[in-house]
């Protein structure tokens, strides 16, 4: 999905970096580390990422944003338990552009 909307491939697969990687800015940062900190289990939202995420964002925005992960954390969930397999979306296959395979 990010390679139809224009994100370069390189920075797909720097996405396990992105808190470091040059290829993401502190927008982006702030967005990912919210993703991560809703997602993940272990993690929570503080006050003082809740207050970065803000800084990027109008809270229309946050609403959005918050209601998307959402949305994808539910979709995982649901398909996961009922065994959906994977559609390979988010890997690319032999390197060739996404567009080359349809």
């Amino acid at each position: 999905m990010g390679s139809e909307l224009g994100v370069p491939d390189e920075k797909i697969l720097a996405l396990e970096g992105y808190g470091t990687s040059p290829l993401y800015d502190d927008k982006e940062r702030a967005a990912l580390e919210y993703a991560d900190a809703i997602t993940l289990s272990d993690r929570d939202v503080d006050d003082v990422l809740f207050e970065r995420v803000r800084t990027f964002f109008d809270e229309d925005a946050v609403v959005e944003l918050t209601a998307a992960i959402a949305w994808e954390n539910s979709s995982s969930k649901f398909n996961r338990a009922l065994r959906v397999p994977s559609q390979g979306l988010w890997k690319r296959k032999d390197g060739e552009p996404k567009e080359l395979r349809e």
